[in-house]
């Protein structure tokens, strides 16, 4: 990171004229919120790098990476990486009572997915997205994610 650059959350903050807010006030669904977006970002962000390709196609390997199963798959792959903290973020994520479902999705596959969303959320809001690169990128190249792609394929 760029000497003096502050962190993206933090920049957004700044330029809003917003106020620091505890984020352990936020519900662990809308951790999940900002984490969805921020892990779709991510991912986004991979597809397109991977070669520039129609829309339809990004969207389909998008889709490899953006469901349930392969974010179950990236939490399993990362579960023994997690802080403390960490841990309890996403715990409150997947325990969270959430009343929508993943269409074709188990439910374990869905709350396991919810609960990375809301520490992605956290960890990107707290200003640590390097640890949110680094932990999707260690559960998508350890984890069986890989597999799951290369089925697809």
């Amino acid at each position: 990171m760029e000497e003096g650059m502050k962190d993206l959350p933090e920049e957004i903050r700044s330029s809003f004229h917003m106020q620091p807010v505890d984020l352990r006030t936020y519900s662990p669904l809308g951790l999940a919120f900002i984490g969805d977006g921020i892990y779709d970002l991510m991912i986004r962000t991979l597809v397109m790098e991977e070669g520039n390709r129609p829309a339809n196609e990004l969207n389909r390997r998008k889709v490899r990476y953006v469901n349930a199963a392969a974010q179950s798959a990236i939490v399993d792959a990362i579960e023994g990486l997690l802080t403390e903290e960490e841990m309890t973020v996403y715990h409150r994520g997947r325990n969270a009572k959430s009343y929508t479902s993943a269409k074709n999705q188990s439910i374990g596959d869905y709350r396991k997915a919810t609960g990375l969303e809301a520490l992605c959320g956290y960890l990107y809001l707290s200003g640590r997205t390097m640890r949110v690169l680094e932990l999707v990128q260690y559960g998508i190249e350890h984890g069986k994610i890989a597999e799951m792609k290369k089925a697809k394929t």
